[in-house]
């Protein structure tokens, strides 16, 4: 389109990125100044590139007539670099992959942008995510620790999902039970308690899951287009990646013309190096919803089982034991994960899960039922 044809609009927003694109390069070399590393190479080669974009703008904006008026640096980015001198880069690191992830959808919509000028800028964030090893890669991966596949989240599911069922569903039958002493309807409100709750567990984690599978399928159908239409541009990104992670550029570059070589392989790595996923495992959606359904099951059956077979204060002397024994184990369990004594982790597990079932027991009490 010849620069008469844009309008002032377009013009007025092909300044903004202008502006946009010097802050962000202002904004790079504050940050290679401060990490003091060899990623500050990595920062230089960003700030590079966005004033590259800036000179794009520019020329636009030269060619309609307009001189751009140049802007102080925004306060967000003045925000940044303080955060990164008082706590760290890697503080900082996921606000900018996210401005870069925003900066790469606004440039997919602007047919002025130049080509590969999206990408960039979708690149960008995933070389910080990795070079800073940050779970944030251009607004995409962040799998929750229930729904990691390993034995170690599988553990953690199944406890986790059993101490939910526990509380719930004790609380629920406590409730209930100082509402009314017809032991039928404590045991209903139990079975009804561990059927919706466990199947309510399992849809969430089957939405989830599914939800970030296609997620993660998604975005490794871009990166096989970005692999198969743009391979310098890749090449370059993943040499930018290791030489963040200590390779000096010739050792890089031997090692990404490697990768290079095999379309298969080269996919593998940049689905791991830039987007933190392993293509070959990325979950199982039904097995998530199975694993959560029935450990949330086992865990509202434990506080449910003396009203089988006893009724009356007996019935709630033996749930609220049956339910103390529970979440003393389940709290023990849990001390191996945060590395709390085992006793500190159990007694409190029992003092929340205690304190719960005894406010909706008052509740109930003080509430009560009719029964026709």
């Amino acid at each position: 389109m010849p620069p008469d044809g844009y309008s002032p609009e377009e013009l007025d927003q092909f300044e903004e990125f202008w502006r946009d694109e010097r802050a962000a390069a202002a904004l790079y070399r504050g940050l290679a100044a401060i990490v003091g590393d060899d990623r500050a190479e990595l920062f230089e080669e960003l700030a590079a590139t966005e004033e590259r974009h800036a000179e794009h703008w520019r020329g636009l904006l030269a060619d309609a007539g307009r001189r751009p008026s140049a802007a102080a640096s925004p306060w967000g980015h003045r925000l940044l670099l303080w955060r990164a001198r008082r706590f760290g880069v890697e503080r900082v690191v996921p606000s900018i992959i996210r401005a870069e992830a925003g900066d790469r959808d606004r440039y997919r919509s602007v047919s002025a942008a130049a080509p590969g000028m999206a990408d960039e800028e979708g690149a960008h964030g995933r070389s910080l995510a990795a070079a800073f090893h940050s779970s944030v890669a251009a607004g995409l991966v962040m799998a929750d620790a229930r729904h990691r596949i390993g034995a170690g989240g599988a553990l953690r599911a199944t406890v986790f999902g059993a101490n939910d069922g526990l509380v719930s569903n004790f609380a629920l039958i406590m409730g209930v039970a100082g509402g009314t002493s017809e032991p039928g309807v404590i045991l209903l409100a139990g079975v009804a308690g561990l059927v919706a709750g466990a199947g309510s567990m399992a849809a969430g984690e089957w939405v989830s899951v599914q939800s970030q599978r296609e997620l993660h399928e998604r975005e490794l159908a871009v990166e096989r287009w970005e692999l198969a239409h743009f391979p310098e541009d890749e090449a370059h990104e993943l040499e930018l990646i290791y030489r963040a992670k200590g390779l000096d550029e010739t050792e890089a570059r031997a090692l990404v013309e490697r990768i290079m070589a095999d379309p298969e392989v080269a996919l593998d790595t940049l689905a791991r190096e830039e987007l933190g996923l392993n293509p070959s495992d990325l979950g199982s959606p039904w097995a998530a919803a199975i694993s959560s359904f029935l450990s949330f099951a086992a865990g509202a059956l434990v506080p449910l089982v003396p009203f089988l077979f006893a009724t009356g204060q007996g019935a709630i002397i033996g749930s609220g034991v049956a339910a103390g024994l529970g979440l003393a184990t389940v709290g023990a369990v849990i001390s191996r994960f945060t590395g709390r004594p085992a006793w500190i982790s159990a007694l409190r597990m029992v003092a929340i899960g205690g304190g719960t079932a005894l406010v909706t027991f008052l509740i109930g009490t003080a509430l009560g039922v009719t029964l026709d």
